[in-house]
């Protein structure tokens, strides 16, 4: 499945009750795009005692992440469209906590889901940074002798979000892998490279944590909406366009709470022998 094209190979954990005890090297197998399925990486969708169902992401390098925006819709979209909860108020169990989600169905099938991403998290020691005791909000910081303002923010996973006038292969492919495993983001981090269009529509390239470039991420397009409305460059409101496609994103002022809507697609089902 994919969202906005950022791939992952998911798991109906209700059904495959056998899974190999060693999931890391599993979904470095599985996500391998020569030798493998090939995706950014393995979600098991599990069963939940404190919502409908339970997300596990783990990257194309076996790492397991807390979040994931594209693949929680994904996941959603598998548990209604499977009849795991024909709910189209879903609750879904991740490494942040449990989230809400509002599925637009047509013809019997979720099309559109609407994710509460909850409130970013911006104090630097909890993304967490270094880079700061506080908010890193356009600091301008020298990554291998290169200086970008950077603004960080969690949204259950770290993010270090560079607005630029180009997001050029030079920095996504070539500084992205360094900021991602500087010493300064203790956990590793993403990084997204941003174009502003104008105040309501921006461009985004992601180097994701444990993956590389990703043609999506929905965290990440969370993350930007904070960034761009902390950084006085777009308003709460905004249409983000991504290498795989378009998501919503609103940052708003009366919960805090970051909401995306974006769309979902199964592609194929198969059997990993």
């Amino acid at each position: 499945m994919h969202g906005a094209g950022n791939d992952y190979i998911y798991v109906n954990c209700f059904a495959e009750t056998k899974l190999p005890e060693d999931v890391v090297t599993l979904s470095q197998k599985i996500s391998h795009r020569r030798f493998g399925v090939g995706g950014d990486g393995l979600i098991l969708i599990e069963p939940s005692s404190i919502a409908d169902a339970r997300m596990r992401m783990f990257n194309a390098d076996g790492s397991e992440s807390e979040m994931c925006g594209n693949g929680i819709r994904c996941v959603a979209k598998y548990v209604y469209d499977h009849g795991i909860a024909k709910n189209q108020s879903m609750k879904i169990e991740t490494g942040r906590g449990v989230l809400n989600l509002e599925l637009e169905i047509e013809n019997g099938k979720a099309k559109y889901i609407t994710v509460d991403m909850g409130e970013p998290i911006l104090q630097a020691p909890q993304i967490p940074t270094t880079l700061s005791s506080d908010r890193v909000v356009a600091q301008e910081v020298d990554f291998v002798g290169q200086k970008l303002a950077v603004t960080c923010v969690s949204m259950g996973n770290p993010h270090c979000v560079a607005f630029v006038p180009q997001a050029t292969d030079a920095l996504v492919l070539g500084l992205g892998p360094k900021i991602e495993c500087d010493p300064r983001f203790p956990r590793r981090t993403n990084v997204e490279f941003v174009e502003v269009i104008s105040p309501t529509e921006l461009r985004q390239r992601t180097w994701e944590r444990g993956s590389g470039e990703t043609w999506a991420c929905g965290t990440g397009a969370s993350a930007v909406c904070v960034a761009g409305v902390l950084t006085g460059v777009s308003k709460r409101e905004v249409l983000i366009h991504l290498l795989g496609g378009d998501l919503r994103l609103r940052w708003d002022e009366a919960t805090g709470h970051v909401f995306m809507t974006g769309g979902a697609t199964e592609v194929f089902s198969g059997d990993w022998i």
